[in-house]
């Protein structure tokens, strides 16, 4: 097959970097609620006031977006300008939240929308362009908020609506990264490595629950994480952690019977992101936490540090979307889902 820089594309859906590149910085910016959960004294930015000094949901989380970037940024003292490309997304209508968001910084941008997997699909591109040699810095950025998502989808929050055990709490947060060569590094070292991909495709079992993403998105990550494991050559235990963005405790369960289905036993090495950003229990937000914040601000929070102090060598990061809009739902068309993996290792 053709390679570039010693690329190599590893069976189905997969590659396989020959010169890895680095995530080399994070930033992390959270919301009231997430201020109140497990992870509260790991993000970076944390505003008590979930307007973030806006007059509007949108505008607050465009305001997370940047600041998300700023301090990716500013913890290696890159200038925007050296940034080559960004990758960015969120949940609204035309990505409004990232357009607005990082139009000061004036990088070069790509808008993506892959649902709650789109903290993946950046991740993804932003790696596959820094190994292809196209730049040596890129940014991957993504964002949701409870209140803009809640309007776009659901009910406004003046409703009041009830939500079903099933559902999830979108998560106000941002989390930006730094992709880029090893020469990018400077004097402080990342440690976190981006070794392979494994890009996801639509998956549709036929479920219509907009109150049931766990459900939805479950298939689709089963597909990814098994596809990984093919295209790579590797067991469930090949990997320190196996993470999913946000399944919630119902598409957990749904996610093991699935992977049991095809030979895979994953429960001591999976965790969700949805599940361990909130106290389900002491904050009520049923099955988890969702959005494009939630597996991003997670990674950047969490899951980063572990792999820089080689707590865990390896992880499959596995950032989940439910592919659903108000259109298609009030259509009646059911809720596909899609997954992208990205395979994180200590060095």
């Amino acid at each position: 097959m053709y390679q570039i820089n010693g690329n190599q594309p590893k069976g189905c859906q997969s590659i396989s970097f020959g010169i890895s590149p680095y995530i080399i910085s994070s930033g992390s910016v959270v919301g009231s609620k997430e201020s109140e959960g497990p992870l509260a004294k790991l993000f970076d930015k944390v505003n008590k006031d979930d307007l973030f000094g806006a007059k509007t949901w949108e505008e607050a989380e465009s305001n997370m977006q940047k600041d998300a970037c700023v301090i990716a940024l500013n913890k290696r003292g890159i200038k925007p300008e050296q940034v080559r490309f960004l990758f960015g997304g969120d949940l609204l209508r035309q990505g409004i939240a990232t357009s607005m968001g990082v139009e000061a910084l004036q990088i070069p941008m790509f808008g993506l929308y892959g649902a709650c997997s789109t903290s993946g699909e950046a991740l993804a591109l932003a790696s596959m362009s820094v190994a292809a040699g196209y730049g040596n810095l890129m940014l991957a950025v993504t964002s949701s908020h409870f209140g803009s998502a809640e309007k776009e989808f659901r009910f406004p929050l003046g409703y009041a609506n009830q939500r079903p055990p099933s559902a999830h709490w979108t998560v106000t947060g941002s989390g930006a990264f730094l992709v880029g060569t090893k020469e990018m590094q400077g004097e402080e070292k990342s440690h976190v490595r981006i070794t392979g991909v494994t890009i996801g495709k639509i998956v549709d079992y036929g479920l219509k629950d907009s109150q049931n993403m766990g459900a939805c998105m479950a298939p689709a990550a089963m597909d990814t994480i098994v596809q990984n494991l093919k295209d790579f050559g590797r067991t469930v235990y090949d990997y320190d952690r196996i993470i999913t963005g946000d399944l919630g405790a119902i598409g957990q369960d749904i996610l093991f019977d699935l992977t049991r289905g095809k030979g895979y036993d994953i429960k001591n090495r999976h965790m969700d992101c949805g599940m361990q950003i909130f106290d389900s229990k002491k904050q009520d937000t049923h099955a988890g936490g969702s959005g494009c914040g939630c597996a991003a601000v997670t990674l950047s929070a969490y899951i980063l540090p572990k792999i820089r102090k080689g707590e865990w060598k390896r992880v499959l990061f596995v950032p989940t979307g439910a592919l659903l809009s108000t259109v298609s739902f009030n259509e009646g068309a059911s809720i596909p889902g899609i997954a992208h993996g990205i395979v994180l290792e200590h060095c």
